[in-house]
Protein backbone atom coordinates (compact mmCIF):
# COMPACT_ATOMS: atom_id res chain seq x y z
CA UNK A 1 0.00 0.00 0.00
CA UNK A 2 1.06 3.54 -0.80
CA UNK A 3 0.09 7.01 -0.17
CA UNK A 4 0.58 10.36 -2.02
CA UNK A 5 4.02 11.09 -1.72
CA UNK A 6 4.99 8.45 0.44
CA UNK A 7 6.66 4.69 -0.74
CA UNK A 8 6.25 2.02 1.59
CA UNK A 9 8.62 -0.78 0.87
CA UNK A 10 8.56 -4.67 2.52
CA UNK A 11 11.87 -6.31 3.55
CA UNK A 12 13.45 -9.15 4.91
CA UNK A 13 12.97 -10.36 8.41
CA UNK A 14 15.86 -9.73 10.68
CA UNK A 15 17.09 -7.82 13.66
CA UNK A 16 18.70 -4.99 14.44
CA UNK A 17 19.35 -2.37 17.32
CA UNK A 18 19.86 1.14 15.85
CA UNK A 19 19.37 2.21 12.71
CA UNK A 20 20.71 5.42 11.40
CA UNK A 21 20.37 5.29 7.80
CA UNK A 22 17.87 3.77 5.45
CA UNK A 23 18.00 1.38 2.56
CA UNK A 24 17.44 2.50 -1.06
CA UNK A 25 14.99 -0.11 -2.91
CA UNK A 26 14.48 -1.61 -6.34
CA UNK A 27 11.44 -2.49 -7.70
CA UNK A 28 11.88 -6.28 -8.62
CA UNK A 29 11.32 -7.64 -12.26
CA UNK A 30 8.04 -9.67 -12.54
CA UNK A 31 6.54 -8.24 -8.97
CA UNK A 32 3.55 -8.24 -7.77
CA UNK A 33 0.85 -6.37 -9.95
CA UNK A 34 -1.81 -5.51 -7.02
CA UNK A 35 1.06 -4.85 -4.49
CA UNK A 36 4.04 -3.69 -6.53
CA UNK A 37 6.14 -5.44 -4.18
CA UNK A 38 9.60 -3.83 -4.03
CA UNK A 39 12.82 -5.69 -2.60
CA UNK A 40 15.23 -4.15 -1.15
CA UNK A 41 19.17 -3.52 -2.84
CA UNK A 42 21.20 -2.36 0.03
CA UNK A 43 21.23 -3.25 3.79
CA UNK A 44 20.72 0.32 6.14
CA UNK A 45 24.61 1.17 7.73
CA UNK A 46 23.82 0.32 11.37
CA UNK A 47 25.05 1.57 15.08
CA UNK A 48 24.85 -0.16 18.02
CA UNK A 49 22.45 0.39 20.41
CA UNK A 50 23.03 3.05 22.56
CA UNK A 51 20.73 5.10 26.02
CA UNK A 52 20.15 7.61 23.64
CA UNK A 53 20.10 8.31 20.11
CA UNK A 54 22.07 11.09 19.97
CA UNK A 55 24.95 9.66 20.69
CA UNK A 56 26.75 7.03 18.42
CA UNK A 57 28.68 4.11 20.32
CA UNK A 58 31.69 3.74 18.25
CA UNK A 59 33.38 0.29 17.48
CA UNK A 60 30.36 -1.54 17.81
CA UNK A 61 27.83 -2.63 14.28
CA UNK A 62 24.40 -4.71 14.79
CA UNK A 63 23.21 -7.44 12.75
CA UNK A 64 21.13 -6.72 9.67
CA UNK A 65 18.00 -4.92 10.32
CA UNK A 66 14.48 -4.82 8.17
CA UNK A 67 12.37 -1.96 8.98
CA UNK A 68 10.67 -1.42 6.12
CA UNK A 69 10.72 2.54 4.88
CA UNK A 70 11.68 4.59 1.79
CA UNK A 71 12.15 8.20 1.17
CA UNK A 72 9.61 10.40 -0.36
CA UNK A 73 10.57 12.08 -3.68
CA UNK A 74 7.76 15.15 -3.15
CA UNK A 75 8.72 18.32 -2.01
CA UNK A 76 7.81 17.90 2.08
CA UNK A 77 6.18 20.91 2.91
CA UNK A 78 4.27 21.06 6.26
CA UNK A 79 1.74 18.48 5.57
CA UNK A 80 2.50 17.41 2.21
CA UNK A 81 2.28 13.91 1.57
CA UNK A 82 -1.43 13.89 3.37
CA UNK A 83 -3.80 12.00 1.16
CA UNK A 84 -6.62 14.24 0.70
CA UNK A 85 -10.05 12.91 -0.14
CA UNK A 86 -9.22 9.46 1.55
CA UNK A 87 -9.13 8.64 5.37
CA UNK A 88 -5.68 7.73 6.98
CA UNK A 89 -4.73 4.35 6.11
CA UNK A 90 -6.41 4.06 2.11
CA UNK A 91 -3.54 4.54 0.72
CA UNK A 92 -3.79 6.58 -3.69
CA UNK A 93 -3.47 4.03 -6.09
CA UNK A 94 -0.65 5.89 -7.96
CA UNK A 95 3.38 4.57 -9.20
CA UNK A 96 5.80 4.96 -6.66
CA UNK A 97 8.36 7.78 -6.86
CA UNK A 98 11.64 6.44 -9.15
CA UNK A 99 14.23 5.13 -5.99
CA UNK A 100 17.42 7.05 -5.78
CA UNK A 101 20.94 4.80 -5.02
CA UNK A 102 22.32 4.97 -1.56
CA UNK A 103 24.47 7.60 -0.89
CA UNK A 104 22.73 10.01 -4.43
CA UNK A 105 20.86 12.83 -3.98
CA UNK A 106 17.68 12.71 -1.89
CA UNK A 107 19.02 10.27 0.39
CA UNK A 108 19.06 11.00 4.23
CA UNK A 109 19.65 9.53 7.46
CA UNK A 110 16.74 7.56 9.23
CA UNK A 111 16.18 10.38 11.75
CA UNK A 112 17.24 8.88 14.29
CA UNK A 113 15.05 5.74 14.44
CA UNK A 114 15.92 2.77 16.59
CA UNK A 115 14.49 -1.14 15.65
CA UNK A 116 14.07 -4.78 16.90
CA UNK A 117 12.75 -7.40 15.57
CA UNK A 118 11.42 -9.51 18.06
CA UNK A 119 9.12 -12.57 18.98
CA UNK A 120 5.63 -11.07 19.61
CA UNK A 121 3.98 -14.13 20.50
CA UNK A 122 6.34 -14.41 23.50
CA UNK A 123 6.23 -11.01 24.92
CA UNK A 124 4.76 -11.69 28.33
CA UNK A 125 8.24 -13.63 29.08
CA UNK A 126 10.56 -12.82 26.54
CA UNK A 127 14.14 -12.11 27.77
CA UNK A 128 15.33 -10.22 24.74
CA UNK A 129 12.43 -7.75 25.47
CA UNK A 130 13.20 -8.03 29.03
CA UNK A 131 16.72 -7.09 28.28
CA UNK A 132 15.83 -4.15 25.95
CA UNK A 133 13.72 -2.56 28.86
CA UNK A 134 16.25 -2.81 31.16
CA UNK A 135 19.06 -1.43 29.56
CA UNK A 136 16.84 1.78 27.87
CA UNK A 137 14.73 2.26 31.06
CA UNK A 138 12.09 0.97 29.92
CA UNK A 139 9.79 0.95 33.16
CA UNK A 140 6.00 1.71 32.41
CA UNK A 141 4.16 -0.37 29.80
CA UNK A 142 0.36 -0.68 28.53
CA UNK A 143 -0.91 -2.64 25.44
CA UNK A 144 -3.64 -0.53 23.14
CA UNK A 145 -5.83 -2.46 20.53
CA UNK A 146 -6.37 -0.34 17.53
CA UNK A 147 -9.47 -1.23 16.28
CA UNK A 148 -13.35 0.10 16.14
CA UNK A 149 -14.47 -2.26 18.58
CA UNK A 150 -11.79 -1.89 20.86
CA UNK A 151 -10.72 1.92 21.31
CA UNK A 152 -13.18 4.95 21.99
CA UNK A 153 -13.69 7.18 19.39
CA UNK A 154 -11.95 5.26 16.68
CA UNK A 155 -12.51 8.04 14.33
CA UNK A 156 -11.15 10.99 16.26
CA UNK A 157 -8.37 9.17 17.54
CA UNK A 158 -7.21 8.14 14.17
CA UNK A 159 -7.61 11.71 12.86
CA UNK A 160 -5.33 12.62 15.87
CA UNK A 161 -2.53 10.13 15.51
CA UNK A 162 -2.24 11.08 11.81
CA UNK A 163 -2.00 14.70 12.43
CA UNK A 164 1.68 15.75 12.32
CA UNK A 165 3.07 16.17 15.94
CA UNK A 166 5.95 15.60 18.06
CA UNK A 167 6.81 14.37 21.94
CA UNK A 168 9.24 15.47 24.59
CA UNK A 169 10.17 12.03 25.21
CA UNK A 170 10.78 9.31 22.90
CA UNK A 171 7.94 7.03 21.40
CA UNK A 172 7.44 3.52 21.81
CA UNK A 173 5.59 1.31 20.07
CA UNK A 174 6.07 -2.61 20.04
CA UNK A 175 3.30 -4.43 17.80
CA UNK A 176 2.17 -7.24 18.96
CA UNK A 177 -0.59 -8.02 15.85
CA UNK A 178 -1.67 -6.45 13.17
CA UNK A 179 -0.18 -3.62 11.45
CA UNK A 180 0.37 0.15 10.30
CA UNK A 181 2.46 3.11 9.47
CA UNK A 182 4.75 5.16 11.22
CA UNK A 183 5.46 8.42 9.13
CA UNK A 184 8.53 10.38 9.80
CA UNK A 185 10.26 13.45 8.59
CA UNK A 186 14.05 13.40 7.86
CA UNK A 187 16.86 16.09 7.53
CA UNK A 188 15.64 17.61 4.59
CA UNK A 189 11.81 17.77 6.07
CA UNK A 190 10.86 15.21 3.58
CA UNK A 191 8.36 11.95 4.90
CA UNK A 192 10.29 8.19 5.28
CA UNK A 193 7.20 6.02 5.54
CA UNK A 194 7.98 2.85 7.95
CA UNK A 195 5.78 -0.26 7.28
CA UNK A 196 5.15 -1.88 11.35
CA UNK A 197 3.77 -5.36 11.43
CA UNK A 198 3.65 -7.80 13.86
CA UNK A 199 6.85 -8.02 16.02
CA UNK A 200 8.11 -4.87 15.19
CA UNK A 201 10.11 -3.14 17.85
CA UNK A 202 10.45 1.22 17.43
CA UNK A 203 11.82 3.72 19.04
CA UNK A 204 10.88 7.74 17.90
CA UNK A 205 13.44 9.91 19.02
CA UNK A 206 12.04 12.87 21.50
CA UNK A 207 11.88 16.28 19.16
CA UNK A 208 10.38 14.01 15.68
CA UNK A 209 8.00 15.09 13.59
CA UNK A 210 5.93 12.34 12.98
CA UNK A 211 2.64 10.44 12.68
CA UNK A 212 1.02 7.67 12.63
CA UNK A 213 -2.03 5.37 10.92
CA UNK A 214 -3.45 1.32 10.69
CA UNK A 215 -3.73 -0.24 7.21
CA UNK A 216 -6.61 -1.47 5.25
CA UNK A 217 -7.09 -3.80 8.32
CA UNK A 218 -7.90 -1.21 10.24
CA UNK A 219 -6.54 -3.07 13.19
CA UNK A 220 -2.93 -3.10 15.46
CA UNK A 221 -2.42 -4.51 18.51
CA UNK A 222 0.74 -2.94 20.70
CA UNK A 223 2.71 -2.55 23.37
CA UNK A 224 3.32 1.29 24.37
CA UNK A 225 6.58 1.52 26.46
CA UNK A 226 7.79 4.43 28.53
CA UNK A 227 10.81 5.91 30.74
CA UNK A 228 8.73 6.58 34.35
CA UNK A 229 5.21 7.80 34.27
CA UNK A 230 3.80 8.42 31.01
CA UNK A 231 2.90 11.74 28.96
CA UNK A 232 0.68 11.40 26.52
CA UNK A 233 0.85 15.08 25.47
CA UNK A 234 1.75 15.91 21.39
CA UNK A 235 2.30 19.21 20.46
CA UNK A 236 1.12 19.24 16.37
CA UNK A 237 3.38 21.06 13.92
CA UNK A 238 4.53 23.92 14.30
CA UNK A 239 6.65 23.15 17.40
CA UNK A 240 10.08 23.91 16.73
CA UNK A 241 10.41 26.34 20.12
CA UNK A 242 10.57 23.39 22.15
CA UNK A 243 13.94 22.44 23.63
CA UNK A 244 13.34 18.54 22.66
CA UNK A 245 12.90 20.04 18.67
CA UNK A 246 16.18 22.06 18.96
CA UNK A 247 18.41 18.88 20.36
CA UNK A 248 17.11 16.81 17.78
CA UNK A 249 18.11 19.31 15.03
CA UNK A 250 21.16 19.40 16.31
CA UNK A 251 21.36 15.28 16.26
CA UNK A 252 20.51 15.66 12.67
CA UNK A 253 23.57 17.91 11.83
CA UNK A 254 25.55 15.55 13.33
CA UNK A 255 24.85 12.76 11.00
CA UNK A 256 25.66 14.90 7.89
Amino acid sequence: PRATGLRQVRGCPGQGRGLNAFASEKRSRGACPRRSCLRPAAQSRLLGASTSPYKRKRGRRAPSAALRFEHSSRSARHGAGLVHGRRPGRPAATPPPRPRPPGGPGTAPAAGVLYWKLDADKYENDPELEKIRRERNYSWMDIITICKDKLPNYEEKIKMFYEEHLHLDDEIRYILDGSGYFDVRDKEDKWIRIFMEKGDMITLPAGIYHRFTVDEKNYAKAMRLFVGEPVWTAYNRPADHFEARGQYMKFLAQTA
